[in-house]
């Protein structure tokens, strides 16, 4: 073998880890750079897909059952909300938000908090 010349770099530069290195290097820049690479996703999907509080914001609570109520519906489990359906099946549909307060354990607190999220 020849020291001092520029024949061992040249030895290295066609050996199996170089390719192997040069693989792995250009395997990244291509996964980086690309508009459509692992780590960036599209803007496209994350406006055509509605986070779970978009799609499940307001509940009808003369069409809705216990589960869907209990769901929507801050401080108002499933108790409550098999309450509501109980009642509407009795009484009729609701014709106002306050006829909610004569369900036992829903208050005016609780009321309020969910008001924009009721609908009838």
């Amino acid at each position: 073998m020849l020291k001092g010349t520029n024949f061992e770099f040249v030895q290295r530069m066609f050996s199996r880890d170089f390719y192997t290195s040069m693989l792995v290097l250009s395997v990244f820049c291509l996964l980086v750079a690309s508009p459509q690479g692992v780590a960036a996703p599209k803007a496209k999907d994350q406006a055509v897909k509605p986070n779970a509080e978009q799609v499940a914001s307001k509940v009808n609570i003369n069409k809705a059952d216990a589960e869907t109520i209990a769901s929507v519906l801050t401080g108002v489990g499933l108790k409550k909300a098999e309450a509501i359906v109980v009642y509407r099946k009795q009484k009729g549909k609701f014709k106002s938000l306050d006829e909610l307060l004569v369900i036992k354990g829903i208050g005016e607190g609780i009321l309020e908090k969910n008001r924009a999220k009721i609908l009838l």
